[in-house]
C-alpha cells in the first residue's frame, strides 16, 4: 500500500506542477483553458497532499 501511496504522491504533485504552470502561462483571452488546468492542478495538489500526508503517518507508525 505504501507503493500506491507513494506513486499517488509523484503523480499528485506532478500534476499540480504541470497543470499550474499552464494555468499561469495560459493566453488571458482564453479563460476555459486556465480554468481547467487551474482546476487540474487544483486536484494534483489535493492528491499530493493527502498521499504525502498517508506516507507519513504509515512511515511513523
Amino acid at each position: 500500500m505504501q507503493k500506491l501511496n507513494a506513486l499517488g504522491c509523484v503523480i499528485g504533485w506532478s500534476a499540480f506542477w504541470t497543470f499550474g504552470y499552464l494555468a499561469l502561462s495560459a493566453n488571458p483571452a482564453e479563460g476555459g483553458q486556465a480554468s481547467l488546468a487551474a482546476m487540474l492542478a487544483g486536484t494534483g495538489f489535493l492528491v499530493g497532499t493527502f498521499t504525502y500526508m498517508r506516507l507519513g503517518r504509515d512511515l511513523n507508525a
